[in-house]
């Protein structure tokens, strides 16, 4: 749809054409004065050139008042770029991420490659999170702090590999950590943390500790146990080294505002993936702006070829 962003120049139109037609009712005795011999091979008269002359140039001032109107075809409506959060995925890369009781594609596959291919898919459909990676095991590490390059951040996931981080489960480190690097903005972060449910064993920081700092900072922590909690049964309420009990998964999302869930199979790790999806969703903000092309050039070249012409006739 064409439109003119400012119409109030065509006005001028009136005014315009009053001022064309005093200039050439002006220099009609001049042009009287003209004799036309018949060895100048002349076609037209005098009078004639002149009244064509004065139709080209006023087409040629009312082009350029069209241009100064500033016409232009209106598209679609452009959509922003949706307004996300800080996500930090949390991962354990334990031995027991290697257990093969998953299928991928109908064949057995590992937990941590079920998980890879999972969290890859979530990532890219995420536009506008900023994206952070940690692996964790013995110690928790930083594979990439929040970043919109989810680019970079697929390409982080692709890297995971058994063991990175040692055997053992600092999940304390991990929260702690991860809470530390995301940033409030209008939505509030939030961590998706995967394990296996073993209880921690390693690292500074215990899990209640963590989880206290998480709650601080207003991170929500959603837990997926993956697989089957192969150390589960005969586990006391407290450590062999007679700690204070730790949360464990499903504590830890409850005590953040989180969710926790239980993840067996390839289709659990996807209905969980869109559930968190739906959970924590990035906020679509109103379009305000549309697709335009200008037109104004089209008019304006129309009216300087036609002044050049005019000018060119004169000249000769």
């Amino acid at each position: 749809m064409l439109e003119l962003a400012h119409p109030l120049w065509l006005f001028l139109f009136p005014p315009l054409l009053a001022w064309v037609a005093w200039r050439r009712s002006d220099t009609r005795p001049a042009a009287r004065m003209l004799l036309n011999h018949p060895g100048l091979g002349l076609d037209a008269a005098p009078e004639a050139v002149a009244r064509s002359h004065w139709r080209f140039e006023l087409l040629a001032y009312a082009l350029m008042l069209l241009a100064l109107a500033q016409p232009h075809e209106v598209g679609g409506w452009i959509l922003p770029p949706p307004e996300g959060r800080d996500i930090v995925l949390v991962i354990d890369t334990s031995q027991t991420m290697s257990i093969d009781d998953f299928q991928l594609a109908g064949k057995k596959a590992e937990r941590l490659a079920v998980l890879k291919t999972v969290l890859a898919r979530f990532v890219q459909a995420r536009a506008g999170d900023r994206f952070g990676l940690l692996a964790f095991g013995s110690r928790a590490a930083t594979l990439t702090p929040p970043t919109f390059d989810r680019a970079h951040v697929i390409a982080q996931i692709e890297r995971l590999q058994i063991g990175m981080a040692g055997d053992d489960t600092a999940l304390g480190d991990a929260i702690g950590l991860a809470a530390r690097q995301v940033r409030n903005r209008r939505l509030r972060p939030a961590l998706i943390l995967v394990s296996d449910g073993a209880e921690s064993n390693s690292g500074d920081l215990a899990p209640a500790e963590a989880v206290a700092v998480a709650r601080q900072l207003g991170v929500a922590v959603h837990t997926l146990r993956i697989g089957g909690d192969l150390f589960a049964a005969g586990r006391t309420a407290e450590s062999p080294s007679g700690r204070e009990a730790q949360p464990g998964l499903a504590e830890i999302a409850r005590l953040t505002g989180g969710q926790h869930w239980v993840v067996k199979s390839t289709q659990d790790a996807e209905q969980v993936i869109h559930a968190i999806d739906r959970m924590e969703p990035t906020l679509v903000r109103p379009a305000q702006d549309r697709q335009t092309r200008e037109w104004y050039w089209l008019p304006l070249l129309l009216a300087a070829a036609l002044l050049t012409r005019i000018r060119l006739v004169e000249a000769a």
